[in-house]
């Protein structure tokens, strides 16, 4: 399976983002992550493709959505009310091997087996 991200850019803080995930194939479940400039790779939110429970990190819920389209088998990231400390290469992941994760599991990378190229977000103050 092949992971296709899109739609970073630049905006100001307080605005909004929507990022893209395309999957080539079937998937258990799609995670988010980031990476901010010298610093470790986030998780940022998740979901589980067969019920559709969500999982969100922290830092980012009640701001970030996750949501998909079946028939396109994408996975999208809204982001509303983006702060500078948002500002990182967004990657997308999907596990598309094994069993549906569990829910602990979303939120770890060794859960994911395909990995996106990443796509910036850059937040101006």
């Amino acid at each position: 399976v092949q992971l296709q991200a899109s739609g970073g850019g630049l905006v100001q803080a307080g605005g909004s983002l929507r990022l893209s995930c395309a999957a080539s194939g079937r998937t258990n479940a799609v995670g988010w992550f980031r990476q901010a400039p010298g610093k470790e790779r986030d998780f940022v939110g998740a979901i589980r493709w067969g019920d559709g429970n969500i999982k969100y990190a922290d830092p980012v819920k009640g701001r970030f959505t996750i949501s998909r389209d079946r028939a396109k088998n994408t996975v999208y990231l809204q982001m509303n009310g983006l702060k500078p400390e948002d500002m990182a290469v967004y990657y997308c992941a999907a596990r598309t091997i094994g069993a549906n994760p569990i829910w602990s599991m979303l939120a770890d990378e060794r859960t994911y087996d395909a990995w996106g190229q990443g796509t910036l977000v850059t937040v101006s103050s």
